[in-house]
């Protein structure tokens, strides 16, 4: 054989083989190729970024440099919360929604986009209003509280809505058998979206001014419509001639009522809930906890936040790994919860014993499990959704795991700071983790009723 001929065919066996070496590749199918289930994702990207701007970036600029009373930060940040209990009633719609050219889904991420593009384009100048700076400060500041609140509530309800539909439109677009891996794959692509933002919005805002904050917002703003246009091109096959059936007939109420009878949905969502809070209630306590107790830099504090975030996307992999060759997913979700109890444990323990190291790896296997966990719990809505329900099933779970994170968070800063006003700070931090481990456990006792007797072992 030529040396041409060789090298012909080493590239047409690399070109046929190469996409397997590729994260989450095999998700593809005939149906769903790489190329356009990559493309649908990006759509979860901006939703990372409005929620990396919300949480991170707009938190600690707010505080520190718009000296903006912590407590109307918190409120702010908690806006978009409030849409959260209506995602079920969001998915209903796309479900049943009857569109003149023939679209279900496409509309409603839409939508999304825009209410959510509106309200990041308000949102800079209510803020300089609010912190009273520039020109702006001639405005009454009841202006700058109800324009900022209205910005937040707009940005929270249209990336509810896009993210509901568009998680919808995947489980519509992708076979059962791969939908385990589109799982990962989306919730990979929000976790990138959110630490590529965050990475973005702290270089562009490192020499802070307001001319600085309108660009960044007003460019997240424009990057939202261009990414979720994207995503949502082509993607949807339009129905030429729509029938009237029994799903578009039938109120929301019946709706729900069909969804919980018999599948035990309500059980599902109770394990949701308890599961979310459980990993959640940390979330903005281990930085103030490694400074505090472990006396570790900012920047320490900062690629800790980095490791949680990474063994999050260990676990999503993992996850969509195991559970594509029939592993049950409420078991994979009660490992999850399982990984989480001697996670936490260790952040106590690292606390006492002042070890650095030890809490690091608690943090990064509090990632693993929450990945696990919440990949298990996401792959099962989608795989035991009703037929024609999968929009109000994958509602209901967004709906129950936003509310219970962002309850989780509060609860956790209150506890936190009830005690340390009592007795010394590592208590305070001691008793959120405590809780945690109680709730973890409860998870695990509301899992078992749904795990698959003689589910199939996984042949690695």
């Amino acid at each position: 054989m030529s040396t041409s001929s060789y090298s012909k065919k080493l590239l047409y066996s690399w070109l046929q083989r190469s996409t397997k070496f590729l994260p989450f590749s095999d998700a593809a199918s005939d149906e769903l190729p790489l190329t356009r289930l990559l493309r649908l994702s990006l759509f979860q990207v901006s939703v990372g970024m409005a929620l990396a701007l919300l949480i991170g970036t707009l938190n600690r600029v707010m505080i520190v440099e718009l000296r903006v009373p912590a407590s109307w930060v918190s409120v702010m940040v908690a806006m978009p919360i409030v849409v959260a209990p209506f995602r079920a009633l969001i998915g209903f719609s796309s479900d049943t929604h009857q569109s003149a050219l023939g679209w279900k889904r496409v509309p409603y991420i839409w939508r999304g986009t825009l209410v959510q593009f509106g309200g990041l384009a308000m949102m800079p100048f209510a803020l300089l209003v609010l912190s009273g700076q520039g020109h702006a400060s001639e405005a009454p500041l009841w202006v700058g509280h109800l324009g900022a609140g209205i910005a937040f509530l707009l940005v929270g309800a249209g990336l509810h809505t896009t993210q509901t539909a568009g998680l919808a439109l995947a489980t519509d677009l992708a076979p059962e058998e791969s939908r385990p891996k589109v799982v990962g794959l989306m919730y990979v692509m929000l976790l990138l979206g959110m630490m590529l933002s965050a990475i973005g919005f702290g270089t562009f805002l490192s020499n802070f001014t307001p001319g600085r904050l309108i660009q960044v917002i007003q460019a997240s703003a424009i990057l939202t419509i261009v990414l979720n246009l994207i995503a949502l091109w082509k993607q949807e096959s339009r129905i030429r001639a729509p029938q009237r059936s029994f799903a578009k007939t039938e109120s929301f109420k019946e709706s729900w009522d069909r969804f919980c009878y018999g599948g035990q949905a309500v059980r599902r969502l109770i394990a949701v809930g308890l599961g979310t809070v459980a990993f959640s209630m940390e979330d903005i306590l281990l930085e103030p906890y490694g400074g505090e107790v472990l006396h570790l830099s900012v920047g320490a504090t900062t690629a800790l936040t980095a490791t949680l975030a990474v063994g999050g996307l260990i676990g999503f992999a993992v996850a969509s790994n195991i559970l594509s060759k029939g592993f049950d997913p409420f078991k994979m979700a009660s490992i999850g919860a399982l990984v989480g109890l001697p996670a936490f444990m260790g952040v106590i323990v690292s606390g006492q014993n002042e070890s650095t190291l030890l809490f690091a790896w608690g943090i990064l296997f509090i990632g693993v499990g929450g990945g696990l966990f919440g990949h298990g719990t996401l792959t099962a809505t989608m795989n035991f959704a009703p037929e024609g329900q999968s929009g109000l099933a994958l509602g209901a779970w967004g709906a129950v795991q936003a509310t219970a994170a962002g309850l989780a968070i509060a609860i956790g800063g209150i506890i936190r700071d009830l005690i340390d006003s009592v007795y010394q700070a590592p208590l305070g931090y001691e008793a959120v983790y405590l809780i945690e481990i109680v709730m973890l456990f409860l998870t695990v006792l509301a899992m078992i009723p749904l795990i698959k007797k003689n589910s199939p072992l996984v042949q690695i």
